[in-house]
């Protein structure tokens, strides 16, 4: 069954686990977006898992570098998953799948700015990540003739473990489960909605209610 992440673009702890606690009982994972780690730090990861020690607390570091060191940071402080970029060296995914191994806990490779994300999802598979994020991310999301389509195609081609953000509402999100996807990220589908409780409750019953050959 995909399971349904919320992504938490907003600035502070507060407003993060005022929304939180709204979605909680029909979301899967819970994500702090790279603006809100940015502008609290970690303790917002802290403070999130505290409040809900029975979800997966996913910490969207987007790391660069220093794979073991940053993914080991995000872990100690109470992330379950954490994200790489698919663009950086090998050796820096490598590195925070080795500590993840050390904590119990998983890494998630982010597609943002990788050109051919069908091969690069085949590639990183391959040294032990969770899934994978076929990602667009809100910048190209404005672009003329962007569709969530695409990352829906590349999820059936690459035929590995893998997430869609971005697009992803109650209009597609049929299409993300069809299609095989183990995650599907919401972000402003739930938070910009006037009720993000009733948002992610529609989108959980979505999910539920796509069969899956």
């Amino acid at each position: 069954m995909t399971k349904l992440q919320v992504a938490i673009d907003l600035l502070t702890t507060e407003a993060a686990l005022e929304l939180a606690h709204k979605v909680a009982p029909y979301v899967d994972i819970i994500e702090l977006g790279t603006p809100l780690i940015k502008s609290e730090g970690l303790k917002v990861v802290t403070a999130m898992k505290a409040a809900f020690p029975g979800k997966l607390i996913f910490a969207d570091m987007k790391i660069a570098d220093t794979g073991f060191l940053e993914a080991e940071i995000a872990f100690l402080a109470g992330a379950d998953l954490v994200t790489v970029m698919g663009a950086v060296d090998n050796a820096t995914i490598k590195g925070a799948v080795e500590a993840a191994k050390k904590h119990g806990k998983k890494v998630v490779v982010d597609t943002i700015g990788v050109k051919n994300r069908v091969e690069r999802a085949q590639e990183v598979t391959a040294f032990g990540v969770a899934f994978v994020e076929l990602h667009a991310g809100l910048d190209e999301q404005t672009l003329a003739g962007y569709s969530v389509q695409t990352l829906i195609s590349e999820g059936k081609l690459a035929k590995v473990p893998f997430s869609v953000a971005g697009g992803v509402n109650i209009d597609t999100i049929k299409d993300v489960v069809a299609a095989g996807a183990d995650v599907a990220v919401a972000g402003g589908a739930i938070y910009g909605a006037e009720d993000p409780a009733a948002a992610a409750k529609a989108l959980k019953e979505a999910i539920n209610s796509v069969t899956v050959a």
